[in-house]
């Protein structure tokens, strides 16, 4: 690894990414100086914010600007994972950066003490991430003078998509448009059926296998009475190789929790070509799982010695995991489970609960009481169900422009997206049917289905309409862009 100072950047010359999957770019890495705190002038703390940016296809001459609002996560994970923009940084002449989300990582703003009470976690929030985001582009634009004339298009996926498209309503001055994948930003109390994330994950499942549908709805009631006694939770230990052995009632109700995670993550990433996002994983990951579960009416340890079977596809497809913990909600390391905890008790308050009879998952209402509880007593705060709506305006966002809310069907998160185009006619609802989480902006594939790529295709066509008019309006066409459709 290579240090240098650019323009007042820091630099990092990286020649490998964090996880497998490589960035199809030369790419550097850089740190900036973020202010911890953008809202007021007694706290003067700094912190290093990771940047991973390439200007491989990029023509210097007011050429666009993708620009990745990092979730919550390693940067990496979604460098390595929106092959979307660097497929088409190429054809668009555009610089490529992924900015990680700050508390994510290794954006940590106390370091190993970011963590340790609220007056240093306190500074985890949207509002200050997307300051983060605007400090950055100017700071871009200032230091490569080139691209003062520069588009920016932001993208995003799950949370990041929520942060692209708020980012547009927030500051619109400082990027062209947004593409927002995935961005459940109507999940919140009083805009949404609490019901419809657990309602799509059933339905996926029972797509693929009726008896794999009531194998996981049966073994709600058979986990709970293996591990009634000490003897039980000793078996489930052993035969679910855990590497912590479950001990009590509260253990047992934490992995059945675990289990209920494990089957939503499965119908977020159910891609159609292998991926290694979330976790190493097959092609259609949920038909290879369902190949475990064949027979529902397996009884209690029979049933569970299949459940075990079926849950090693998510979590040891590669055979190279000793053992599962069932309290590690971080994927890995890939997604910061600690910073994500604090946000969905903070601002991030979306309501998920499983009350319908055909749900696969065990019935359980969504009380906001005990969630406020419950985070006043990890947390110290209690969350502010609403801020996000008036900050950003839930539904009420027509006086917003140029953002696309793309939608995969099979997507749980879809239940909280913006699915209809009724609110302003360049707030754009794709939906994009048989495709899971945030799939448009995966690398292509040799699977992808005819409307996933008639999705693609369009979002293409939808962001050089925004950069021709910010061309056309500030009257500077770069030489080496194109103003016909041939650049598409």
């Amino acid at each position: 690894m290579i240090y240098l100072k650019l323009f007042g950047l820091t630099l990092l010359f990286s020649l490998v990414s964090t996880f497998s999957t490589p960035i199809p770019a030369n790419y550097t890495v850089f740190w900036y100086q973020q202010k911890v705190d953008h809202f007021n002038y007694i706290n003067n703390d700094t912190f290093q914010q990771r940047v991973i940016i390439s200007t491989d296809h990029w023509c210097t001459d007011g050429c666009p600007i993708f620009f990745y609002a990092g979730n919550e996560g390693d940067v990496f994970s979604f460098a390595n994972n929106t092959g979307f923009m660097w497929e088409n940084a190429p054809r668009f002449k555009a610089m490529v950066i992924f900015a990680e989300h700050r508390y994510y990582g290794e954006s940590l703003p106390y370091g190993d003490k970011s963590f340790a009470s609220l007056d240093k976690l306190g500074f985890l929030s949207v509002e200050q991430a997307l300051a983060d985001f605007a400090e950055l582009i100017q700071e871009i634009k200032v230091s490569y003078p080139a691209a003062r004339k520069s588009p920016v298009v932001m993208f995003g996926g799950s949370y990041g998509g929520m942060l692209a498209a708020w980012f547009r309503i927030k500051y619109p001055h400082l990027i062209v448009g947004a593409l927002a994948a995935s961005a459940p930003i109507l999940q919140f109390p009083g805009l949404y059926d609490c019901n419809g994330y657990n309602s799509i994950v059933t339905k996926s499942f029972r797509s693929y296998s009726e008896q794999c549908y009531l194998s996981i709805k049966n073994s709600w009631d058979a986990i709970q009475r293996v591990g009634s006694n000490g003897a039980g939770l000793r078996w489930i230990s052993d035969n679910f190789n855990l590497c912590k052995p479950l001990s009590n009632s509260s253990d047992l109700n934490d992995f059945s929790s675990w289990l209920q995670d494990t089957f939503g993550s499965l119908a977020m990433i159910d891609y159609p070509n292998p991926a290694d996002f979330l976790e190493p994983l097959p092609a259609y990951p949920i038909g290879v799982l369902c190949s475990k579960l064949p027979d529902s009416t397996k009884q209690d340890k029979p049933l569970l010695v299949d459940l075990y079977q079926a849950i090693s596809v998510y979590y040891n497809y590669s055979g190279q995991r000793s053992c599962f913990d069932y309290r590690d909600n971080s994927e890995g390391g890939r997604l910061g489970g600690d910073g994500w905890g604090f946000q969905s008790c903070t601002e991030m308050v979306l309501p998920i609960c499983s009350t319908l009879n055909d749900s696969m998952f065990p019935q359980a209402t969504w009380d906001l009481s005990q969630v406020k509880a419950d985070c006043v007593k990890t947390y110290g705060v209690a969350p502010e169900e609403s801020k996000a709506l008036w900050l950003f305006g839930g539904e009420n966002i027509a006086s917003a422009s140029n953002i696309i809310f793309s939608n995969g069907a099979r997507d749980p998160w879809s239940a909280g997206g913006v699915l209809k185009n009724t609110y302003a006619e360049t707030l754009i609802a794709i939906i994009i049917e048989g495709a899971c989480h945030h799939e448009d902006l995966r690398s292509t594939g040799p699977n992808d289905p005819i409307p996933l790529i008639r999705a693609r295709q369009r979002e293409i066509i939808i962001i050089k309409d925004w950069i021709d008019k910010y061309y056309q309006a500030i009257n500077h066409w770069p030489a080496e862009w194109s103003r016909d459709s041939n650049l598409i």
